[in-house]
């Protein structure tokens, strides 16, 4: 038999989030997430991502949210179903608004505390360990309203109220926490990754990196407090990656490549090594970014550095210093012209699956901290046969070279944790609120008007990723 290069002990699994899912959106005391303000793409979802002020003032025909894929209700039978494949470990987050309704809220709201309390002993019942995203773009609502977001320094206190009563409730049953979800969405999508609107602000960018920092010292408080609650935790960043690759060989591509990647780079070095990066007094001040940061800030920053470096990983990118060749980029949340030696999803996302291996010997080069992929996978159209089957090749082909190039970077030397592709059951895209945007093992009769019956069904994707985890990712055929 073929030795696998997965170590034992691989948390092979699949990954959701609270408000992608979940649904219920306003049961049992929950408050409003983000994205329950939000309509469907047809509704105008872009704009209102961009413009949340205004979302909140309209009222949309659609809210893919407010009943999502029902987990809340249907957890159990997804969880088996989990559990059938083989799932060593699930990635999800605890829902804010779940727990604190408003945010600031003096006590937490029991009946949300119990769900998870459900959800968590329903995975120990199978030995699937959680994985537990603390901020999935979660931050409430009220908080947006009444305190600007995370551009409010009070939010850190609000945070870490939140964290003391989850590493407390769920000592012994958590121990891999994550911070923030692509913490570096906040430069791009603000309302979801800092649940702020940045339109009115004389300087966006400056405002960005204030909440960037209120969040990265959060994040460093958060695994202060982690590591004293339960020496056994092991908590970790998360950063949207993908190698920026240069249009040509011209030094001036390769800088700009550069620049790009240190966007992302720049949470993480905070993170991950405890100080701001060399490169960031530069930027502040070509920018004009002049940050509050107070008296002991630094300190945390240094001293709670991270245990691990989590990243979704869906694509490479590719950049140019020459504006006439950037007008080609394509419509995502990352600017990316198209590369010729790659092909692209339904969406438009390059399909690079040495980029993943690249990526993970650059995050691994820099930080030399255990690495976890946490999300992974193709969004793509599922035809559901006349015999009910679904044959999603496109999926596994995907599935199968990324996870050889896994092995090839554990090869390679790069110390990897696990493997939880996104979306293992078909959820609400975060971005276009579509259902038709799959990426599920399991598929979710729900469409983008959120008609059907919401019964779930095995794909193929099902069976083979269930002998993935069976042989330690050497049989992928």
């Amino acid at each position: 038999m073929t030795k696998s290069p997965f170590p034992e002990g691989f948390l092979w699994g699949g990954a959701v989030a609270a408000n992608q899912c979940e649904g219920a959106y306003l049961e049992d005391g929950k408050g409003l997430s983000p994205v329950d303000v939000l309509p469907s793409v047809e509704g105008g979802r872009w704009d209102a991502v961009m413009n949340p002020t205004k979302a909140l003032e309209t009222k949309y025909d659609y809210y893919p949210s407010h009943e999502s894929i029902d987990f809340y209700h249907r957890y159990k039978e997804d969880i088996a179903l989990f559990a059938e494949m083989g799932f060593k470990s699930f990635r999800l987050s605890i829902s804010w608004p779940r727990i604190f309704p408003n945010g600031d809220d003096a006590t937490p709201n029991e009946a949300g505390l119990e769900f998870y309390d459900r959800v968590f002993d329903e995975c120990a019942k199978y030995g699937i360990e959680p994985v537990v995203t603390i901020n999935h773009f979660d931050t409430p609502v009220e908080l947006f309203k009444n305190y600007g977001g995370w551009k409010n320094r009070k939010c850190i206190d609000f945070y870490m109220n939140f964290c003391e009563v989850i590493f407390n409730r769920y000592k012994g049953k958590v121990k891999h926490w994550m911070t923030f979800n692509e913490i570096n969405m906040i430069l791009h999508l603000p309302f979801f990754g800092g649940g702020m609107d940045v339109n009115g602000e004389a300087n966006p960018e400056e405002a960005k990196y204030q909440a960037a920092h209120h969040q990265l010292v959060a994040s460093a408080m958060a695994t202060k407090l982690a590591h004293e609650i339960d020496p056994e935790n092991q908590v970790g960043c998360m950063l949207a990656a993908g190698s920026t690759y240069a249009f040509s060989c011209d030094p001036k591509d390769v800088w700009k490549a550069m620049q790009a990647d240190r966007e992302g780079y720049f949470f993480i070095d905070v993170q991950a090594r405890g100080y701001y990066p060399s490169y960031s007094k530069r930027f502040f001040k070509e920018h004009n970014i002049n940050l509050v940061i107070e008296d002991g800030d630094l300190d945390v920053l240094k001293n709670h550095t991270v245990d691990y470096v989590a990243f979704s990983y869906y694509s490479s990118r590719l950049t140019s210093a020459d504006p006439e060749v950037m007008k080609e980029t394509e419509g995502n949340v990352f600017a990316t012209l198209r590369n010729p030696n790659l092909e692209a999803s339904e969406w438009g996302w390059q399909i690079d699956p040495l980029g993943l291996r690249i990526t993970m010997n650059a995050i691994y080069d820099r930080y030399q901290k255990p690495l976890f992929v946490v999300e992974n996978g193709l969004g793509a159209v599922d035809t559901v046969e006349a015999d009910g089957s679904i044959n999603d090749d496109y999926r596994i082909n995907y599935m199968r070279e990324h996870v050889r190039e896994m092995g090839e970077a554990i090869e390679d030397g790069v110390d990897l944790i696990g493997y939880t592709p996104w979306g293992c059951i078909d959820l609400v895209s975060a971005g276009s609120g579509e259902m038709k945007k799959r990426y599920g093992f399991i598929y979710v009769d729900r469409d983008n008007e959120g008609n059907g019956t919401l019964d779930r069904s095995k794909k193929k994707s099902f069976h083979w990723y269930k002998k993935v985890i069976e042989s330690n990712g050497t049989d992928l055929v």
